[in-house]
């Protein structure tokens, strides 16, 4: 179904692909404590904002949609023009505005390294599968 020319079919399957990928590397591949030392953060700081946790599922549907306008905006198609739309976002849009946070923090570079893998694997894959159903 398309809705002003957007495949909600495809959105839906991006943000779900983002969701995962956000899941395998936060929550399989970084042990939590590894990530918490990252981030400069206690256990008791993890635990107080632990009811921050279903917000998560609102971020890769904005970034779903996001990559679903700038698909169209750039009038590509197919799955290369996806995930290059994909990268484009990713490196000045998403990475850009992650930089902040270390460049203005204390923060450990190597969670900017995996925010950073995260960005641009994740706008790729969804940009690749927007851009394969357009």
């Amino acid at each position: 179904m398309r809705v002003m020319g957007h495949n909600l079919l495809a959105i839906l399957v991006a943000a779900i692909a983002i969701y995962g990928i956000g899941f395998l590397i936060y929550g399989v591949a970084i042990p939590g404590e590894q990530y918490m030392e990252m981030a400069g953060i206690s256990a008791a700081d993890a635990e107080a904002a632990q009811w921050k946790m279903p917000l998560g599922a609102i971020m890769p549907i904005l970034i779903a949609i996001g990559l679903s306008f700038a698909v169209k905006w750039r009038n590509t198609s197919g799955w290369m023009g996806g995930l290059t739309t994909g990268f484009i976002v990713a490196l000045c849009f998403l990475f850009a505005e992650r930089l902040y946070g270390y460049v203005y923090s204390a923060e450990d570079g190597r969670l900017l390294a995996v925010d950073a893998a995260h960005a641009f694997i994740t706008a790729m894959v969804g940009g690749a599968i927007i851009g394969a159903w357009k």
